[in-house]
């Protein structure tokens, strides 16, 4: 009997690992694909925001290591009532959203904040109605990443939390077609004052 209990106890930790294993297996397969399917946009001639030479040079998305330590569980607070507003964008006019709720996190020891969107035409539409908008700031813009910031897309939380995962970060199609598109600016509020070294890079992403 004790050593059926001694046998039990040794397993029990190989046990937790596996299923952490597995739970970060299929995090790092859900990375894997965001990068595969943003770069098949970008490749698609219906889809992409490239134009021209860009477009004929592009073959792949510079991104990040993954590290999933950037895969952080937010607490997450709806806001209540929320008024709609005009968010200011890249050519000089704006588009019409509304405050969602916030999402608070720690990373590397330090607690940090972000307000979540949602879109008032997005809203509208069956398939988009339970899709919400992070824009976000951070201190690798104008060196590794775009300096008018990244965007994550997320979707309305079951619970009290949510799951941010900026290895799924993206760039506006501004950074790379500033004169077809018209991009929400990031609000100041949404300005981290960290390196959030996950997602696409800003670098020569038409020879890579």
């Amino acid at each position: 009997m004790k050593k059926h209990i001694l046998f039990l106890l040794l397993l029990f930790p190989l046990i937790v690992f596996s299923q952490k294993n597995k739970q970060q297996s299929k995090e790092i397969q859900e990375i894997k694909k965001f990068q595969s399917d943003l770069n098949k946009e970008y490749l698609d001639p219906k889809e992409t925001p490239l134009r021209d030479d860009n477009f004929a040079k592009f073959k792949k998305h510079p991104f990040f290591p993954i590290d999933l330590k950037y895969r952080v569980t937010a607490k997450f607070r709806k806001t209540e009532n929320p008024q709609p507003f005009d968010l200011p964008t890249s050519s000089g006019k704006s588009k019409s959203y509304r405050e969602f709720g916030k999402a608070s996190f720690d990373l590397d020891g330090k607690s940090y904040s972000l307000t979540i969107y949602q879109s008032l035409d997005l809203m509208k539409k069956e398939e988009y109605k339970d899709y919400l908008f992070l824009p976000f700031r951070d201190e690798t813009n104008n060196r590794e990443t775009y300096g008018g910031g990244k965007y994550m897309d997320l979707k309305i939380p079951k619970g009290n939390t949510i799951v941010l995962d900026f290895n799924q970060s993206y760039q506006p199609f501004c950074a790379y077609n500033a004169y077809d598109y018209n991009c929400p600016i990031v609000p100041e509020e949404n300005k981290l004052a960290a390196e959030i070294r996950a997602g696409v890079k800003y670098e020569d992403i038409y020879h890579h």
